[in-house]
């Protein structure tokens, strides 16, 4: 089910949200939560209800692997004497990492082993389970913050709603468990709070208009840039590369805060995971603002247990790039993933090796750099291939400049500096609208406040319900487009 759908908005979010609630008033906990499983499973099987099992068995099997981690650190275990606890904690990250392996990797293995040493093997063609990396990588994170004694569970029922809480089961953000269930535990957030249910709406009508209007409408430049488009020209290419790049900004940051809206008005606060990435200064601020939880995920649970920088300074470098490798090939089966990974490691390391020196820049510069790599960057996150990348990069580098033909009269001595004049933005439609949504994208991102903050200081005022009014309503007046957020694929 879809965040951006009539069904989620007007059957089952107020469905959930007052059975919960109305569980709660009768003092049923128990079975608020159960009511709660039951809704995020339901929810989750509304795409294809065959993967319910995967879920639910993984589901068990981490928290059996879990539990017994918990039982075995006590000193009269017995336990304990037949298996070390590390080796459980590699036998369920193992499987874990197995699990992921073969539903998200397989045929990108079979591929490439068919290509290196010249067999046959047949495609297995699995579709790919939605949330299935989310959902692994939150396991990931309990299992082990279970082995270093910083949470204990022994209350299944408890477990699965960590595990299956709608509003981030498809898309993060990545939880941990010690900052969940304390909030699904405390008694005033049994009660409807109508301040969090006011700001919940506020950030999901903001998410909504992000998904809905905004990244929607650069996804059809984006698509038609590197999907039919045989050669672009310069502002073509450049348009293409900034369609993609705010696309998918306002996709995965409007998936998000609609997460967190809805989460809110259940009284959940989940973790924040954008803080205006675009302004960053530098990849490494970059990355502490583009989906931080994922970053919190890599730092804690690959970075620092290879040693972080604790073993001098190319041991770390190696660390770095390790780290954002393994980064890339999270989103997805393609070399083009692995690239994207390994140009963001390159680029962290000199920035770390820039800092070493103690070489500082000036912040407009700083922050040109930062956006334009990250930027370009995308291109290899978004392309299918090779001929793609190439495709747009040469156009970026070395296509041709094209006003329109309406402008040749008053700017003909510019031909002299080789601009031309013809069809502008021909591949793309053939419309100057493009560049309008982009330059006024470019001023929502560095000039405004961001969502998050927005929230931080919103009031529950008649001016405030009329502004998340509109929103939602213009929102809602095209969700007849409705199209998947980019990182159910991811």
């Amino acid at each position: 089910m879809l965040f951006n759908s009539y069904e989620f908005i007007f059957l089952f979010l107020p469905v959930t949200f007052f059975f919960y609630f109305w569980l709660n008033k009768k003092r049923l906990t128990q079975a608020s939560k159960g009511w709660m499983v039951f809704a995020s499973l339901f929810f989750y099987s509304w795409w294809n209800i065959i993967y319910l099992p995967l879920i639910l068995g993984s589901i068990l099997f981490n928290f059996t692997v879990g539990s017994t981690l918990s039982k075995m650190d006590g000193s009269q275990s017995t336990i304990k004497k037949s298996i070390p606890r590390k080796t459980l904690l590699a036998f369920g990250l193992t499987s874990n990492i197995l699990l992921l392996g073969y539903f998200k990797y397989m045929d990108f293995f079979i591929t490439n082993t068919n290509l290196l040493i010249g067999t046959q093997w047949d495609l297995v063609h699995i579709v790919l389970p939605l949330g299935i990396s989310f959902f692994t990588f939150t396991q990931i994170a309990y299992l082990v913050d279970t082995y270093r004694n910083e949470v204990k569970e022994m209350d299944y029922l408890n477990y699965t709603l960590f595990v299956t809480f709608f509003p981030h089961l498809l898309a993060g953000p990545i939880l941990h468990h010690k900052e969940m269930m304390p909030q699904f535990d405390s008694l005033k957030n049994k009660v409807i709070n109508y301040r969090n249910v006011s700001a919940g709406l506020f950030l999901f009508s903001i998410g909504l208009f992000k998904k809905i209007v905004i990244a929607d409408t650069f996804a059809g430049w984006a698509n038609t840039g590197f999907d039919t488009a045989s050669t672009l020209n310069f502002l073509e290419a450049w348009a293409t590369s900034l369609s993609y790049t705010f696309q998918l900004y306002f996709d995965f940051s409007g998936y998000t805060d609609m997460a967190l809206g809805v989460a809110l008005m259940f009284n959940i606060r989940l973790p924040i995971n954008f803080n205006s990435p675009y302004k960053a200064l530098s990849i490494q601020d970059f990355w502490r603002r583009w989906h931080i939880t994922l970053s919190r995920f890599l730092r804690d649970y690959i970075y620092i247990p290879l040693g972080g920088n604790r073993k001098g300074e190319l041991h770390t470098y190696a660390n770095l790039f390790t780290v954002f490798l393994i980064g890339g090939l999270w989103h997805g089966a393609s070399w083009m993933f692995v690239i994207w990974g390994a140009l963001h490691g390159f680029a962290i390391v000199i920035h770390r090796a820039w800092q070493q020196m103690g070489l500082s820049m000036n912040k407009w510069l700083a922050w040109f750099i930062t956006f334009n790599f990250v930027n370009i960057a995308w291109i290899f996150f978004r392309a299918k291939d090779w001929e793609q990348v190439t495709k747009i990069l040469n156009g970026m580098v070395y296509g041709d400049i094209i006003f329109s033909d309406k402008l040749e009269n008053k700017f003909f001595f510019l031909k002299n500096i080789g601009i031309e004049f013809g069809q502008f933005m021909m591949h793309l439609g053939g419309s100057a609208s493009t560049w309008v949504w982009i330059i006024c994208a470019s001023i929502i991102l560095l000039m405004t406040s961001n969502s998050v903050k927005l929230t931080k200081e919103f009031k529950p005022t008649w001016l405030n319900l009329i502004y998340s009014l509109a929103v939602l309503l213009t929102a809602m007046s095209m969700m007849s487009r409705v199209s998947e957020f980019l990182y159910f694929n991811f």
